[in-house]
């Protein structure tokens, strides 16, 4: 087995979560249409669960296919609201939409990882926070989109946790890294346990 380890992913966060934990690997970011294949598979009535896992396979499955001897980690992460799927914001004014019909009630993150070898997936990992966003003012989210619209604009719920996003919240049920985007500990553990990293 080759020991090289490859991202699918040019997610900034991510990148630096497995940089911390001493991780070694190189990045090729997966050019999949997100957008469409998250149509296809709603259209399937597949779960936001569902769908979470299915995008990081086929992120996954893409960088696989050109490096059969490395191991590729994909990811995803959905938001569930309400039984339906909220986006990235393509505009403020979508930002401030999303986020008002979220305050003052519940959704959960949902974060896929998977890791695929030689085309096929051999490990995955989906995990879930609930999350319980303040009843906020409209002049605040205002003011929170117009200070911190060219980073949550990459963020599904137009929020970041670790940044002022935190602010919306009144309770968080759940793993921290996975709110991030990345199930980090059970990613370690499975590296670990295949010899990649050591105990």
């Amino acid at each position: 087995m080759s020991d090289d380890l490859i991202l699918a992913s040019a997610s900034e966060i991510r990148q630096r979560l497995l940089r911390n934990a001493g991780v070694k690997f190189a990045v090729e970011v997966a050019r999949v249409d997100e957008e469409g294949l998250r149509r296809a598979l709603e259209a399937d009535a597949a779960s936001p669960r569902e769908i979470a896992d299915a995008l990081a396979e086929m992120k996954a499955l893409k960088i696989s296919g050109k490096h059969p001897g490395a191991m590729v980690i994909g990811c995803d992460q959905v938001l569930d609201f309400e039984g339906g799927i909220l986006a990235k914001p393509q505009t403020p004014h979508e930002a401030q939409d999303q986020l008002r019909r979220m305050r003052g009630k519940r959704h959960d993150l949902i974060s896929a990882v998977v890791i695929c070898e030689a085309g096929r997936a051999v490990w995955r990992h989906v995990g879930s926070v609930r999350m319980t966003m303040k009843n906020v003012s409209d002049a605040y989210l205002q003011g929170y989109i117009a200070r911190n619209w060219d980073s949550i604009r990459h963020s599904v719920g137009a929020y970041k946790l670790e940044e002022e996003g935190v602010r919306l919240f009144e309770r968080v049920d759940g793993d921290y890294f996975t709110v991030l985007g990345l199930p980090l500990l059970g990613l370690l553990s499975y590296l670990e346990q295949r010899g990649v990293l050591q105990q």
